[in-house]
């Protein structure tokens, strides 16, 4: 089993400070899913269990796949993504754990497991997890319930190590609905009867926490464009090209970027 070392132990403890300054707008977020790491990292968890198993869920373009990718940055780890819609067919589904013996490619093993065995420390992010098809959420029960994923080959994948993120946007549309009349109404408990819709309860039950993001305000939205704008300017350097833009730029970027329940989509430039 992983034990916390001392550089482990500081890495923690300004986890939460490192993701906020670099996912913007998401604190509520931020903190539930460090929490959580934390407590499960410092061994008050089961051992069969993984680091934790979290459903991110909000609009798109609010910063889910982004602190998935800051996270395992911060934490030293490898990120692996599959894109669950292309999951979304029975036969599909073996592409992770194997051919079953007899089939073609059955020698070759998983993509999942054979990612998992070569990479057991890492986070592993699964996007859009909504359009899985149900045989994926059965092998995801196996991972949460027993912390390992048999492929079919017989051999055993650890996952004990592996902090699983999974994104959805199941909900996001509820809790974007205008209100009616001149009152404002809360609509997140919609965005809850969805994901209940969507997830059954054998799978709700074996999370850590649903993480929920919220809609970005300007200001974050500003701080986002900032954030890739610094990025493209890094990237120029490199082919010793100087990029100038000024305040009416960045400016026009954050308002044609910007959407409540679309989040942040940066346009861009002909």
């Amino acid at each position: 089993m992983y034990k916390v070392s001392i550089s482990d132990t500081e890495i923690l403890r300004t986890l939460e400070r490192d993701l906020k300054m670099l996912v913007f707008g998401q604190d509520q977020a931020i903190e539930t899913l460090t929490a959580a790491i934390k407590m499960n990292r410092s061994g008050l968890r089961q051992e069969d269990k993984t680091v934790g198993a979290f459903l991110l869920t909000g609009p798109t373009g609010v910063g889910k796949t982004e602190l998935s990718k800051q996270l395992a940055r911060v934490l030293g780890i490898k990120l692996i993504r599959f894109d669950m819609s292309e999951y979304m067919e029975r036969h599909t589904v073996s592409r992770l754990i194997g051919a079953p013996p007899g089939y073609v490619g059955f020698d070759q093993g998983g993509l999942l497991t054979e990612e998992i065995n070569k990479h057991p420390h890492t986070v592993l992010l699964l996007d859009e997890i909504e359009k899985a098809h149900p045989d994926v959420f059965n092998l995801l029960l196996q991972v949460m319930d027993h912390g390992t994923l048999t492929d079919n080959n017989g051999r055993k994948a650890d996952f004990r190590n592996v902090i699983l993120l999974m994104t959805t946007n199941a909900g996001a549309e509820e809790m974007g609905r205008r209100s009616i009349g001149f009152i404002e109404q809360d609509h997140s408990t919609d965005g809850q009867e969805a994901l209940k819709k969507y997830f059954s309860p054998e799978f709700r039950n074996r999370l850590d926490a649903v993480v929920q993001f919220g809609p970005l305000a300007p200001d974050n939205i500003a701080n986002v464009v900032d954030k890739f704008l610094c990025e493209l300017e890094a990237q120029l350097q490199d082919k010793k090209i100087t990029l100038l833009i000024d305040d009416e730029v960045r400016l026009w970027l954050a308002e044609q970027g910007e959407s409540v329940w679309a989040g942040s989509e940066i346009p861009e430039l002909d």
